[in-house]
């Protein structure tokens, strides 16, 4: 081996110790900063967060995974960003313009920027009050579906057709949560003018106690559905609201086999469910 190898290979040889180790301990530190930050903001974060008085046990963990979830992509973010700099900065280069020109360029994205800033201070806002969570189903604006993904700049939709909308939190001015706490079965069903209402009663609470007591759908409801009132007088039927509460996101599963139910006795009952009608007369001749 002639000189010039040999000072090839020791300059190599210095160069990985003076510059390999700090770079590898970088890359094992970012390894395990990701790998290990869910599991420390998650047991934080799980201790931490105050939990609601009427949250159940389920509602309450899909509030920690979207913090956890929010916290720990922030964090990466960060991570990346720094050690990247380090990287930069242990092979030599001078990260000092770079520095320089982030803060240039952060000054003029905060000017125009200012739609994305609303949208991070309306999520962090969102976060803390605990408005919706991953696996909420929700309405923005008439825009609803299930809460598939929560970001700290927008929250990602999926509707009944499978259409995902994804909607920055700042243009949001309401939001509807179809599925926090509990839910509400509310049905107005009409029945004919020569119907005896208090059997209508009857057969609405009977109807409503059988399924709160059936093995299958019992565990949904929280409260029977019963008769509530005599809405409204239409034209063809009187409007009587039917009212009960079922777990959240169980709503509608709940409600359609109550409708089943309930057209089934009110057949037996001899109770009719009218339809428009219309009396035509024709003239003689």
């Amino acid at each position: 081996m002639n000189a010039l190898s040999i000072q090839l290979v020791d300059g190599l040889r210095a160069g990985l110790i003076t510059h390999g180790v700090p770079i590898v301990i970088i890359l094992v530190l970012v390894i395990l900063a990701r790998t290990l930050s869910p599991i420390v903001f998650g047991h934080i974060i799980r201790r931490m967060v105050p939990r609601g008085h009427f949250h159940s046990a389920a509602a309450e963990r899909q509030r920690e995974d979207t913090l956890i979830r929010i916290t720990v992509g922030t964090l990466n973010v960060l991570v990346y960003i720094v050690a990247a700099l380090m990287l930069l900065a242990e092979v030599g280069v001078n990260i000092a313009p770079f520095l320089a020109a982030a803060g240039v360029a952060g000054l003029a994205i905060g000017f125009g920027a200012q739609y994305l800033i609303r949208d991070v201070v309306a999520g962090i806002f969102i976060i803390l009050e605990n408005q919706y969570r991953v696996g909420d189903v929700i309405c923005l604006d008439g825009t609803c579906g299930l809460v598939e993904d929560i970001s700290i700049r927008m929250v990602t939709l999926r509707d009944l057709d499978g259409t995902v909308h994804h909607v920055p939190h700042g243009t949001v001015s309401k939001t509807s949560n179809l599925s926090k706490d509990y839910a509400r079965v509310n049905l107005d069903i009409g029945v004919a003018y020569s119907a005896d209402l208090e059997e209508v009663i009857r057969v609405v609470n009977e109807t409503g106690a059988a399924l709160a007591s059936d093995t299958a759908w019992g565990k949904d409801v929280v409260k029977p559905i019963q008769f509530e009132r005599v809405e409204d007088f239409a034209d063809s039927a009187i409007i009587v609201k039917i009212l009960g509460e079922t777990k959240p996101l169980r709503q509608w599963a709940v409600a359609g086999e109550y409708r089943k139910r309930l057209k089934v006795a009110f057949d037996t009952a001899g109770i009719e469910i009218p339809f428009p009608q219309r009396v035509v007369h024709t003239p003689t001749p």
